[in-house]
Order: C-alpha cells, then sequence, then structure tokens
C-alpha cells in the first residue's frame, strides 16, 4: 500500500519521547521540508481578495479579470484591474473562453487534441481525467489536484501542494496507477500536464492523451462540478488553519463523496458502486 507525503506527515509525533522529528522523517522516508511546509502567504487583505475571486469563479468561471474586478469591488470596493488579474494569475485560474496569450502551456511540451467529442462514455476505467484548483485557507492557501473516472465520477487519488509545480500531480498519477489503467487520460493544457515525464508516464503504458481546448473548462465538465460541490459543501465551511487539518478534511469528504453520496446522474448509486460494480478484469 503506497502512503503519500500528507499521509506520512500525520505519522510524525512531535513531541516522541525516543525519536526526533529528523529520525522519524528518515524512518518514513519524507524529506523535513515537507513536513515542516506551509500553504502559500500573502498579505491578509490579498487573502480576502482571492477569497472573493475564488467563490465568484467557482459560480461564474466565464468571467474575464475586467469583469471579475468590477463584481469584487462590490465586496472589496478598493482593488483595481492589475491586483484581481495577477491574484487570477497566482491561483492558476483563467476565463473559460479562448483568450490571447494566457494560460499557454510550456512551448517545449506537446499539446494533444481533444478526443472526448461525441465519445460514448459507458463504462469505468474508459476516461479519467484530472485537474487543479486553488484552496483557500485562513492564513493562505493551497492548490489540489484530483483524478477522477469519468464514467462514475469516483475520485482516484489527489493530492495537495503549496506551488503549481507538476510533482503533486505526478504523485497522484503515479498513485492512481497502481488501481487501474485508462484507455484515455484527459487533462487541460496546464503546464504540469503537458510535461514530458507527466505525458510519457501515460505514453509509457499505451494511455491515449486528450487534451481540453484552451480556455475550454467545460471540455473537462465533470471534475468542474466536483470543484463546485467539494468548495460549497466542505472548503467555505471549514477556515482550515493547518495543512494537516486540510489534508484531513478533504480525506473525509472525498470519502463520503464517493462512498456514501448517491447522484442522481448514477440512478442515485454513489460513485464508488458505479466505479468498482462495473469495472472489468484488466488483462496483465
Amino acid at each position: 500500500m503506497l502512503i503519500d507525503v500528507a499521509e506520512k506527515r500525520l505519522l510524525v509525533e512531535p513531541g516522541h519521547p525516543e525519536l526526533s522529528i529528523r529520525q522519524q522523517c528518515e524512518l518514513l522516508g519524507l524529506n523535513r521540508s515537507s513536513y515542516y511546509y506551509e500553504p502559500t502567504s500573502e498579505s491578509e487583505e490579498n487573502l480576502a481578495v482571492m477569497r472573493e475571486i475564488d467563490r465568484l469563479y467557482t459560480q461564474h468561471p466565464f468571467l474575464g479579470y475586467r469583469v471579475m474586478t468590477a463584481m469584487v469591488r462590490r465586496a472589496i470596493p478598493d482593488v483595481n484591474k492589475k491586483r484581481v488579474q495577477r491574484l487570477m494569475r497566482k491561483m492558476g485560474l483563467r476565463a473559460i473562453y479562448p483568450q490571447k496569450k494566457t494560460s499557454q502551456p510550456h512551448p517545449q511540451h506537446r499539446v494533444y487534441p481533444y478526443l472526448l467529442r461525441d465519445l460514448i462514455i459507458d463504462r469505468p476505467n474508459q476516461v479519467w481525467c484530472a485537474d487543479i484548483t486553488y484552496v483557500p485557507m485562513r492564513r493562505g492557501f493551497m492548490y489540489l489536484v484530483a483524478i477522477m473516472d469519468w464514467h462514475s465520477r469516483y475520485i482516484l487519488t489527489w493530492e495537495l501542494s503549496n506551488s503549481l509545480d507538476r510533482f503533486f500531480c505526478l504523485t497522484a498519477l503515479d498513485q492512481a496507477l497502481t488501481l487501474a489503467r485508462p484507455e484515455i487520460f484527459n487533462t487541460d493544457q496546464g503546464a504540469q500536464f503537458t510535461a514530458n515525464d507527466f505525458t510519457g508516464r501515460l505514453l509509457a503504458q499505451d494511455i491515449r492523451i486528450s487534451m481540453d481546448g484552451r480556455g475550454r473548462a467545460f471540455d473537462n465538465i465533470f471534475i468542474e462540478r466536483f470543484w463546485r460541490t467539494l468548495k460549497y459543501q466542505h472548503i467555505y465551511l471549514h477556515d482550515y488553519e493547518t495543512v494537516v487539518a486540510l489534508w484531513q478534511g478533504l480525506r473525509q469528504y472525498i470519502q463520503m463523496y464517493n462512498e456514501e453520496r448517491p447522484h442522481q446522474a448514477l440512478k442515485y448509486q454513489t460513485p464508488a458502486e458505479v466505479y468498482y460494480g462495473q469495472m472489468p478484469v484488466l488483462s496483465p
């Protein structure tokens, strides 16, 4: 059984009578910098603006920074377009429509075509999708990546990071591929997903790669709906102060979402019931 970085952090006991934090980290194979990492921070004023941006974007993902500025000003009058634009970029947000020269993939990374248009998706592990979202906290924020089975809406794996690097996406992917193997893997064109080491893992297992059209988050509609549900039913109701508390809360919520919450679109079955109940046996 694989234990991810966040779970290893929970196993460290700061007041252990015999083992120092350094010794515990070595035994767990955990880098001490990973144990001590903190949420990304901004000024209290900017965090308030970012929370409002996140709330509005979750409701209205088609908003560009100009209209977003006008709407943010209703709650926080003293904010300008440049500030909103900078913070939206830091949050990894963009409006859902084609734009000029924004959210470009890395220029040296290949972009793959979108394969899901008119495709009938009717079984588990036919298509997986992945996405990243911004998660507000009391004194900062984190980024969350999740990998979902498209047919069942089952969340296969997820990871937290305090930066938008590709490594937490690779960790989530590696964990997911120990569970099963999809026929198609769909993402947006972000540099985390177009990186050669990410796409290389998929190609090595003969997984076809699909990427949304630039600025078309509705091409990944089910995971976008999951973000909205997660934020309104959990994140916005809990003002998390520490990363460990956030991780524990997310683990509990995602377990409930997967195993206890029936979905109307799934004929009132849970994602886990659909995923495991209909999952075909994979050939070795």
